[in-house]
Order: structure tokens, then C-alpha cells, then sequence
């Protein structure tokens, strides 16, 4: 499996199989080029969609149940979209001053440009800050060196009235590149700032300006789990042998 996610060089590849977990409908096991994920956004709301279009059936007709590394995770269809109930965050509270101290110098930011800082880490070891506006998220330039191993988090506010709420970017360090649509990153930041009162919910992210991409991920709290979600296209198919 680890030798096809180098192969393909997508940001993850996901592999289906039957579970262990007498609750889940499948399990999955979710690759980067250079290492296994615990757990990853795309990959949970892509893995269900190949799934219910292979002919899949759920055990219950309102939800799919995936099994991970993190345990079971909860898919349900909204309207045109699929949803998933966002994992327990491994890891929370603010960050270390030396993580601090990292950041501030990778992005070339002064302690006063963050405006909130915290681990939202729910498998891919993410850190975020907040910045006091979209502007000054889009206008960051990373030094890749300097902020390896983190994964970071940026998000910063759009004005009021505009058809998204927030700006995110997503920084891996560990690896020196910018991922262009985070399901992850978008479900662990919300599980952060809906209930800190810094965002409403719902609200729209988008993310991938940088990138040409105009990514949106819809975040919602309800009934006691913040939900992520988004459309699913499928983009290509095919067989490889392996």
C-alpha cells in the first residue's frame, strides 16, 4: 500500500477493506507518499462515495460508519453532499512558546499578528493559529525549512457579507508544500472555533486561493458533533495491477 501512495503522489491514497469493528460498514487504511494517516478528510468523504457507488449498502439507512485508526467515523448525505462527524482531537490545548517561536519565524509574523493559537491535532499532528484577517492569511509566504516538521493551520476572518467566512491554509512542513482542500484541518479547526465563539456555525471555509483552487468546506455544529462536508466528484477510474 505505502509503495502504490508513492506511486500515485496524491496527496493521500486510501485503500477499502472489510472491517474489524462489527459497527463499521468498511474499514480503511489511508496513505501519504511518505507515511499512514490516522485519519484525513478527502479520504473518509471520497472512501464513501466509491463505497456507495460500488454497490455498497450501510447497515443503517441514514449513516455510513468508517473504520479508521482513530475508530469509527460517521458519514451521512446532505442534500447533494456527503458529511462526516469530525473524530476527538488527539491533542488541544495552546501552543508551546517554542512552537510559537517556530512559527513566528517560518511566516515572518510578530507575536502581535496572531491573534489565537492552538493544537488541533486529530491524526496529521496539526497546529493552527488565528490571524486577524483573511488578508494577512493570503499574504503569507512560508519558509518551507524553517517550519518543517509542523503542519499548520491558518485561518483568518473574511469581512462580513462575503459568500465564505473564513480563509484557510493548510502548511505542511513536514514535507514543504501547500495542501489545497483540508477536510482534516477544516474539522479540527471548527471543533476549536465554534465552541471558543470565534466563528459562527455554519459557516463556509474557503481554501486553495493561493493555489488557484477555489476549495469550500461546509462546517456545522449539531447535535453534539461538528460536521464537515462537501461535494464528491469523481475525477477518474481505472484498474492497475499491482
Amino acid at each position: 500500500m505505502a509503495s502504490i501512495a508513492r506511486w500515485t503522489n496524491l496527496s493521500e491514497t486510501v485503500f477499502l477493506m472489510t472491517p474489524t469493528n462489527p459497527e463499521a460498514d468498511y474499514a480503511v487504511r489511508i496513505f501519504s507518499p511518505e507515511v499512514e494517516l490516522p485519519f484525513a478528510g478527502h479520504p473518509t468523504l471520497g472512501s464513501c462515495h466509491a463505497w456507495l457507488a460500488a454497490g455498497g449498502t450501510p447497515k443503517h439507512t441514514e449513516q455510513v460508519v468508517q473504520q479508521c485508526e482513530v475508530g469509527l467515523v460517521t458519514v451521512r448525505q446532505d442534500g447533494s453532499q456527503l458529511e462526516f462527524a469530525a473524530p476527538p482531537l488527539m491533542r488541544t490545548g495552546p501552543l508551546e512558546d517554542e512552537v510559537l517561536s517556530q512559527i513566528l519565524k517560518a511566516l515572518s509574523l510578530t507575536p502581535a499578528d496572531i491573534a489565537h493559537h492552538q493544537w488541533v491535532d486529530n491524526g496529521p499532528g496539526w497546529c493552527a493559529i488565528m490571524l486577524h484577517s483573511a488578508r494577512d492569511v493570503l499574504a503569507l509566504e512560508p519558509d518551507w525549512a524553517a517550519l518543517a516538521p509542523l503542519n499548520l493551520g491558518v485561518i483568518g476572518l473574511h469581512d462580513v457579507g462575503g459568500d465564505v467566512t473564513v480563509e484557510v491554509r493548510a502548511l505542511i512542513g513536514n514535507g514543504g508544500y501547500e495542501d489545497p482542500v483540508t477536510g482534516s484541518l477544516n474539522a479540527s479547526l471548527a471543533q476549536w472555533l465554534i465552541p471558543a465563539g470565534l466563528v459562527p456555525s455554519p459557516y463556509i471555509a474557503a481554501q486553495g486561493t493561493r493555489l488557484n483552487r477555489a476549495g469550500r468546506v461546509q462546517l456545522r455544529e449539531a447535535d453534539g458533533d461538528v460536521w464537515v462536508g462537501g461535494n464528491v466528484v469523481d475525477v477518474i477510474s481505472g484498474d492497475i495491477t499491482v
